[in-house]
């Protein structure tokens, strides 16, 4: 019979591994897997949404600016309380930057790279 020093290292083992793999899993993806974004007149942003819960792990990132619903980066705009590039210029391209330059794995770093006419 295993001592409790022993339990309480399995146990801890057990739920760090379930912390890193549930992103992977899609055991915390919220929402749709794919997005299409309007992007103006530069065309639409196809959006890995599974994806970049998994990378970030705060849906609170980006959601702080607007809520987690359907349409609601359009709705947040139409409003006036989002301005037209806030997201991708403010949170977007900044992570993306900045996750190159500390020459980490990285999403596109220009506009052209994600808008799709």
């Amino acid at each position: 019979m295993p001592g409790k020093k022993c339990t309480i290292q399995l146990i801890c083992i057990i739920m760090g591994a379930g912390i890193f793999l549930a992103p992977t899993l899609g055991l915390c993806s919220k929402g749709k897997k794919q997005m299409s974004l309007d992007g103006g007149k530069n065309g639409v942003v196809a959006f890995n949404h599974h994806l970049h819960q998994a990378v970030v792990g705060d849906c609170m990132v980006c959601h702080k600016n607007f809520p987690q619903k359907e349409g609601a980066l359009n709705d947040a705009k139409a409003a006036g309380k989002l301005k037209r590039k806030q997201i991708m210029n403010k949170t977007c391209i900044k992570c993306h930057r900045a996750k190159k330059k500390a020459g980490e794995k990285h999403g596109p770093v220009s506009c052209n790279s994600c808008h799709k006419k």
